[in-house]
């Protein structure tokens, strides 16, 4: 089907296939369960998969690009990241 030659961005791609079926299984078991005090759990354990899978599959990139660019440009986007979770954990 594909052919990706660089590992790292096969790992990548496999994990956010994980994290989409995992968010599928969620919404099926929400429709399932029918009850909106169960989809709030369900879906505060999503909370939980969302920025871990991004944390992981940010750190795959970064790593396969470590020999690739300067000290100063990852820490640039580390700082990124790390703004990313600033902003959307402020209210």
């Amino acid at each position: 089907m594909f052919f990706v030659a660089d590992k790292i961005v096969f790992a990548m791609a496999m994990l956010r296939c994980l994290s989409a079926s995992i968010e599928m299984t969620a919404a099926m078991l929400m429709l399932k369960y029918g009850r909106v005090e169960t989809a709030l759990k369900i879906n505060a354990v999503l909370a939980l998969v969302g920025p871990s899978v991004m944390i992981i599959v940010t750190t795959l990139g970064l790593a396969g690009l470590a020999g690739k660019i300067s000290l100063s440009k990852l820490g640039i986007i580390f700082s990124g990241v790390a703004l990313i979770f600033y902003g959307i954990s402020r209210p």
